[in-house]
């Protein structure tokens, strides 16, 4: 009896696999987001996992209206190099990005109420942006309803500045833009598998905890104020004697803008090694080196490449049909030099602040030792040396000794920081605490 109950819980084991075998996989990545760093990583790796899972369709569930346009040429392109069938839901929205998304898809299905199209290219404030940015957002589209089979015409229209189109769903299936309107996605799913069995397997299942915690690390909101972390305390760090907490704040915030864009394949290793290099030429140019040329400029080109890159995905800088496209990489660099801009000012106005409060007390010596209280030591009545010029005794990185006129040798720093030869000319623009400050003449 035994026996028999294990083969007969053996047979319909069986029958169950051939049954699941038989039904038609359906992998849903749920896009309900504005287009950005975050939602070309989840379309991406929604598209990895479907792979995985053997699914014969992807369904896009998309309601969006739009973002930036890097993210969304990455996104279009994957799509397009994808071999199975990618099916694109509007609920409720596809603006502007979204628009290029769905037509990047092989079909269309729309919700009662849904629109497609306004994907003339504009700013944040929402200002269009110049005829050079509506032409390649003409053209992209254009070459995307090509390759999905559809009217380049009606792509280009929903472009255009004078009269942007707008689509509802039965204006979309009259011009051959929508496969049919369905209110879910297993309605979708009937339709698409023809009213054979399916089942459908949603892309949030598949998402662990570290998955979701890359989703929030790379809004681009916190990706700049990481980018701000790293330019910022490292300015600082350079800028006061020590190490410390300047740049540990840098570091955490390479490894807090590295990480998830490396684990989420938009990082590759020639970037994050590009970004050292430049940290160590930039760090030879101040320690190192005199003055400020070809070594601190290409240290600054390369942090700020790598930083940019970092954003991209790699594979995405090539279009579908093998062709080179660098137009991704335009905005990162944009964000990575306003951020780098907002993050000099903001540590200088930051440095100020705290230094003339009792904040960092625990943690830094403002201890006086004054005359009143005895303490020597310090050449008094510096300040009359005002305007006066000095030699260089030392080499000065910015700090060292000058000597003047009367042949003192007195301790000294560059006001504005750099570098000065043993023999050159400056000028003392100040004194304290026994130390005159010189600037060049």
């Amino acid at each position: 009896m035994k026996k028999f109950l294990t083969l007969f819980s053996a047979i319909v084991l069986s029958f169950s696999a051939l049954a699941s075998d038989s039904l038609t996989v359906i992998y849903r990545i749920r896009l309900d987001q504005d287009i950005d760093a975050s939602a070309q990583r989840l379309v991406t790796f929604g598209l990895e996992k479907a792979s995985e899972a053997s699914a014969d369709y992807v369904l896009l569930d998309l309601n969006t209206y739009g973002g930036a346009l890097n993210a969304a040429d990455s996104i279009r392109s994957a799509i397009l190099r994808y071999d199975k069938p990618v099916v694109a839901y509007v609920n409720m929205q596809a603006a502007s990005a979204g628009a290029l998304i769905s037509i990047a898809c092989d079909s269309i299905y729309m919700k009662t109420g849904s629109s497609i199209g306004a994907a003339t290219v504009v700013n944040q404030g929402g200002d269009v942006m110049p005829d050079k940015y509506q032409s390649f957002m003409r053209g992209m589209m254009r070459a995307t309803a090509e390759a999905s089979g559809r009217d380049p015409h009606i792509a280009e229209s929903m472009t255009d500045t004078a009269n942007v189109l707008s689509m509802t769903p039965t204006e979309a299936m009259e011009v051959g833009y929508c496969e049919g309107i369905c209110e879910d996605e297993y309605e979708v799913a009937h339709k698409v598998t023809g009213g054979n069995e399916f089942i459908i397997k949603n892309m949030t299942d598949d998402m662990t905890w570290v998955d979701k915690l890359i989703q929030l690390l790379l809004n681009p909101f916190l990706q700049s104020i990481f980018m701000m972390m790293i330019v910022g305390g490292i300015f600082v760090e350079i800028r006061t004697p020590g190490i410390g907490l300047p740049l540990v704040t840098a570091i955490v915030g390479a490894l807090l803008y590295f990480a998830p864009a490396y684990v989420g394949h938009l990082a590759s290793n020639w970037e994050i090694l590009l970004f050292v290099i430049g940290l160590i030429l930039i760090g030879l140019e101040i320690f190192v080196i005199p003055g400020f040329g070809v070594c601190g400029i290409s240290g600054i080109i390369a942090v700020v490449v790598s930083l940019a890159f970092a954003m991209v995905d790699n594979i995405e800088l090539r279009e579908w049909d093998g062709t080179l496209n660098l137009e991704p990489v335009l905005m990162p660099v944009g964000i990575v030099i306003i951020s780098a801009t907002v993050a000099i000012f903001g540590s200088v106005w930051l440095v100020k602040k705290l230094y003339a409060t009792r904040t960092f007390d625990h943690i830094a010596l403002r201890q006086e030792l004054t005359a009143e209280e005895g303490f020597t030591g310090v050449e008094s009545g510096l300040e009359t040396l005002a305007g006066e010029s000095v030699t260089v005794f030392t080499d000065m990185r910015p700090s060292g000794k000058v000597r003047t006129a009367d042949g003192r040798i007195l301790e000294a720093a560059l006001k504005y920081g750099g570098f000065a030869s043993k023999g050159e000319t400056l000028k003392v623009v100040s004194a304290e605490q026994g130390r005159v400050y010189c600037e060049r003449v």
